[in-house]
């Protein structure tokens, strides 16, 4: 069975043209190793005190998003018929077409009277060998005794249930602890299914009305809600305070290689009118302050790095004196195995949320799963800067106003974090006036990628000026806020581009330079190499701007 998302709205560098048309390779690296793991491990970091409701989810179920419909002239098909699950929580609703045609879905209302907790599974890629995956993350300062509700799953022959469980904990001492996770074992390269716990607070959530073509037979449909609104203006859908410990069992194909996203838990009203957020970001003068990690492995496979293999990468970056991580999304446990590795090695974070195609804004089920996903998660004491998008109006998925409602959203959403805000962007991006009006009044700080290689007039020894000329333009981009670069580096192989010319030698002259310049305010790309990157670009260069051995990063 094929299944896809229908939303209900969807939607280079400052040296110069030449620059800006090629600087777009590293967001389309991103989005390589997303296709790759499209579905996101998020991790359970549910706090205690939840109510408990049992749910099952399930289906058999790839992701295949269908075209938009064409506009024609000629007289529209007629309308089918599609059968869907009863609805009862706000998640994404499954809707079953099982032939081909234009579908329209009407709108749905929930309304939740109290808190809720349910059981959503998420999946992920792992490679062969055994995985541990999932289960709730504790920070503690002493020995502490931790209850809280887990997410598991009850298997009997070919029928598989998820339900929520309590358990307590005893944490012996200070420490990251993680609590009930799952262990699984491969023998060739898959996608498990991994169940976790997400929460809706009080409210009314709309799922508007969905028109979308359907071109294959047996599609799935997950039609997603809007935020909540504070007044109902129908019929409440109870929710008991507790039930018996019972669950629904469904036959579900094993293995299971699909996951439902987990709709947003969103609060019923937010204002954007937060003070500003204080402090300064960055590292020391001279410095290398901070660098981009992604928990995949290096090889032309990719998939997810295990929780030993991300603590290894973290304890190097931390004992090499850089501060910060920078991390593009949620997927493959980030915040889980890197949060709890920069927690225990004293580092800070730089949240992303990605958007990797069109749908700038909460109803996308991809940023919609990444957001419940921080929410839950929520440590916020680790988290310096949250980065709302990457190049995301540079590739086209976003308009400037959608990107600035997006980020006001996600303020409202995230209550507790009083850290600042931005979007990465290259600088010809910022430096159109419809997107820095629009985006200037929602960040705290002007987020820029700028990479010297992308300029074809600099060399490796003037990467460091270079760069540090880009942090200047975007220092006086929006008025009273300064600018940072949020991803700068120099590839160790490849073809070169006019002046800038790949190389071992060249990116160690290179990094050193930006680091002297303005390596107190600039994130390096990046941690490794990575094979699974495209390797047939004009530079040829994609797979190459690791560069911790330049930085004195032991891996």
């Amino acid at each position: 069975m094929k299944a896809t998302f229908a939303a209900a709205a969807v939607a280079a560098l400052a040296g110069g043209a030449a620059a800006g048309s090629v600087h777009h390779r590293h967001a389309h690296a991103h989005d390589q190793a997303r296709a790759l793991k499209r579905d996101y491990a998020t991790a359970d970091n549910s706090t205690c005190g939840c109510t408990t409701i049992y749910s099952t989810y399930y289906g058999e179920a790839t992701l295949s998003f269908p075209p938009v419909p064409k506009t024609t002239s000629a007289a529209p098909p007629a309308p089918v018929t599609a059968t869907s699950t009863a609805v009862v929580v706000p998640t994404p609703i499954p809707q079953t077409c099982s032939t081909t045609g234009v579908y329209t879905f009407p709108a749905t209302t929930v309304t939740l009277t109290e808190s809720t907790t349910v059981c959503v599974p998420s999946s992920t890629s792992v490679p062969v060998g055994t995985h541990t995956l999932g289960g709730v993350t504790t920070v503690v300062t002493t020995e502490t005794t931790v209850t809280c509700p887990y997410a598991t799953v009850s298997t009997t022959g070919s029928v598989t249930t998820s339900v929520i469980e309590t358990t307590t904990y005893v944490c012996p001492s200070a420490g990251t602890y993680t609590i009930a996770p799952h262990t699984v074992t491969v023998s060739q390269p898959t996608t498990v299914t991994v169940p976790s716990v997400t929460s809706y607070t009080p409210g009314t959530y709309t799922q508007p009305e969905v028109v979308t073509t359907v071109t294959e037979t047996n599609t799935v449909v997950y039609c997603p809600f809007d935020i909540p609104t504070p007044s109902a203006s129908t019929t409440p859908v109870a929710v008991p305070s507790s039930v018996p410990a019972v669950s629904v069992a469904v036959s579900i194909p094993v293995p299971v290689v699909s996951s439902v996203p987990a709709a947003s838990s969103v609060v019923p009203s937010y204002s954007s009118a937060k003070p500003s957020p204080s402090g300064t970001l960055g590292g020391p003068a001279g410095k290398p302050w901070g660098i981009s990690y992604t928990p995949y492995e290096t090889s032309e496979a990719g998939g997810c790095k295990s929780q030993s293999q991300v603590e290894k990468d973290i304890a190097a970056i931390a004992a090499a004196g850089i501060t910060s991580v920078r991390v593009y999304s949620t997927d493959c446990d980030t915040l889980v195995n890197v949060g709890g590795a920069c927690a225990k090695h004293g580092l800070k974070m730089i949240l992303g949320i990605f958007i990797d195609s069109p749908g700038c804004d909460a109803s996308n089920p991809s940023v919609t799963e990444q957001i419940s996903a921080i929410k839950s998660w929520a440590q916020w004491d680790l988290v310096e800067l949250i980065s709302v998008g990457n190049e995301a109006v540079f590739h086209g998925y976003c308009q400037p106003s959608e990107l600035a409602s997006l980020i006001t959203k996600c303020k409202g959403e995230f209550s507790g974090y009083t850290g600042k805000y931005t979007t990465a962007e290259t600088v010809n991006i910022w430096q159109q006036s419809d997107f820095s009006s629009a985006v200037c009044g929602v960040v705290d700080v002007v987020g820029a990628n700028a990479h010297a290689f992308f300029n074809t007039q600099t060399d490796a020894s003037q990467a460091g000026q270079f760069v540090k000329g880009q942090l200047d333009i975007v220092d006086k981009i929006c008025q009273n806020i300064p600018g940072i670069i949020l991803e700068t580096g120099w590839p160790s192989q490849g073809e070169a581009m006019g002046l800038a010319v790949p190389g071992v030698s060249q990116q160690e002259q290179a990094i050193k330079s930006i680091v002297e310049e303005c390596g107190d305010r600039a994130v390096l790309f990046s941690l490794t190499s990575d094979q699974w990157k495209d390797g047939n670009t004009a530079c040829k260069c994609e797979r190459y701007f690791g560069c911790a051995s330049v930085l004195g990063i032991s891996l």
